[in-house]
Parts: structure tokens; sequence; C-alpha cells
């Protein structure tokens, strides 16, 4: 059905090559099912310095090593990520017509593991990355808020959301700063008792004027320069599920994708797993919901025709 003129139509086409996507293909393959694996480049956790409560991996790993020996395990086994962007996922009959950049292609189910962008803030590439490579600026507390243990860590965000992310770092150091990253705070009166009851210090913004200083990350505040340990951005994410709500699934306010129990979305023979569903935005977690994806769907299959070897 492709532009390359092959007719074959897959069993699954797999959108997104992080842990999620590389789980499912691994899967996928070795139940000896015809798939694609589409990746545009982008997943968050190649973003990743060195990971260090992911199991198995007591001295930590690098996002892009975790990624580069799921990709080798996948190819093992005939998953090959394909570089390309997927543009739309049209259902067709009993299957879909999956649209890129490079060609169409026809697939029975597809699996969407397209994850989330997080927001950064206001700063040049030529801080953000090497700060973000030396851990002076972090994204995930669930990941690795014991390494800010006892340090001096800031936090830039407001409202309900800035305010849950500076209390859970809190239980990790009592140094704590809620920075507002425009001119002011927005925060009810609740956020503002349960910050100061925590002891968490709030300070005006706009932030700006970033730079690395020594073994620190500083900015310029309402309050005056400030420097920190590390910086942790609560500004919030793009959830990449466009294509899917395109496609006629169900998603929250926020954009997440709404699945069941084995990761089915709304639509029929559609899946979705990783940080496209609401969850937990951890790679253990994103590799379980692709693993259930990946069974549902080799059972799916089974049942419109049973498999046979």
């Amino acid at each position: 059905m492709n532009d390359a003129g092959q007719d074959q139509i897959d069993d699954c086409i797999i959108v997104g090559a992080g842990p999620a996507g590389l789980t499912a293909a691994i899967y996928l393959a070795r139940f000896h099912l015809t798939i694609r694996l589409f990746d545009s480049g982008s997943s968050r956790a190649a973003l990743i310095p060195c990971t260090r409560n992911h199991a198995g991996y007591p001295e930590g790993i690098a996002g892009t090593d975790l990624l580069a020996a799921m990709q080798a395990q996948a190819a093992k086994y005939g998953a090959f990520r394909e570089e390309q962007r997927v543009t739309a996922i049209e259902p067709d009959g009993d299957g879909f017509r999956i649209v890129t950049d490079r060609g169409t292609y026809g697939a029975r189910t597809v699996l969407l593991a397209t994850g989330v962008v997080n927001h950064r803030p206001d700063m040049p590439p030529e801080v953000h990355d090497p700060a973000l490579a030396r851990g002076l600026i972090r994204y995930c507390p669930i990941c690795d808020g014991y390494e800010v243990t006892d340090t001096r860590v800031g936090v830039v965000g407001t409202g309900d959301h800035g305010m849950r992310e500076a209390l859970f770092l809190r239980g990790f150091t009592r140094d704590v700063t809620l920075i507002a990253p425009e001119a002011r705070h927005s925060l009810d009166d609740r956020c503002v008792a349960t910050l100061e009851d925590a002891g968490i210090v709030r300070v005006e913004g706009p932030c700006g004027g970033w730079a690395i200083e020594g073994d620190r990350i500083a900015l310029d505040t309402a309050d005056g320069r400030m420097a920190f340990d590390s910086v942790y951005p609560a500004l919030g994410s793009r959830i990449r599920s466009h294509l899917a709500v395109a496609a006629g699934a169900r998603a929250s306010e926020e954009g997440c994708l709404e699945v069941d129990d084995h990761q089915r979305t709304t639509v029929p023979g559609l899946f979705a797993a990783g940080d496209v569903v609401k969850g937990l935005d951890q790679i253990s977690h994103a590799m379980g919901e692709a693993g259930v994806a990946a069974t549902t769907i080799r059972n799916l299959l089974a049942e419109r025709q049973p498999i046979r070897r």
C-alpha cells in the first residue's frame, strides 16, 4: 500500500521508538508478527544523562545507551527502527492507513508510543544542554530526587502544579525555593499555606539571565540573582497524542489518551502506551504498558485469523 510499491499490510505499525515503542517491538517481533517501527528521533529518554532508578542498572545508564541496547535487541528479532515522521493515522476498514513523510502504509493494528515534550524555561540551548548533562537542570523528581538530597533546589513554576512539585522535592531536601516563571506567582490561599507549612520559600519572577556559574545554575529573579545546585522546571508538557485524537481517539483535557486495562484506545485496533497515556511518566511503567499492549495486539490478531507456524 505504500509509495514504494509494496502491497504488504503489516500486523502492527508502532509509532515512536522510545522505551515503550521498543519494548512493544521486541514483544511483537518475538510473536512472529510483521511490524514496522517508525520514529522521528525525538524520544525524551534520549535526553536523560543518567538514570539510576531503572532496575538492573545499579550504577545508572544514559538514556542514549538504554535506547541503543533496546534497538539492538529489537533488531535481533527483525524489528528495525525506520526514521520516518508519521503525519496521519487513518482508520481504513478493519485496519489503518498510515501516512508518513516518506510514504503510505497499511496495518491491521497501530500502537502509538509518541510520549511527551517537556516545556522548557526560556534559556538558550548553549546553557540548557550542558546544564541538563551536568544535572543542574532536571525534569523528573521521581527519577532523580534522590540525587538532590540535602542540596539547594529551585523549582520554576507556580499554581497547584508548581506547589506539588516543590512539595515532592521537599521530601529530599529542606532547601527548596519556588520561583514564579512570570512576573508574579499564581497561588491560591491553600497553596500558600501548604508551602509555608513545608518551609518552602516563594520568590516572584520573572526569571531569566540563566548561566552556569561554577558548580551551580544561576538566574535572575525579583529578589535578585540566585544560584542552585539543581533547578526543576515545573512548566508542564505537551502530550503528543494529536495523531490518535485526529483518528477519533478520546483524550483528557490535558491531551493524555484514554485507554483501558489492555492499552486499547477508544478506536478499535489503535493502542497506546507510555507517556502519551496518563500515568507515571517512568521508563519502567512505559515498558510495562507496552508489554500489555503487545500481548493484547497478538491475541486480537489471533482472534481474527489464527496464527500458525
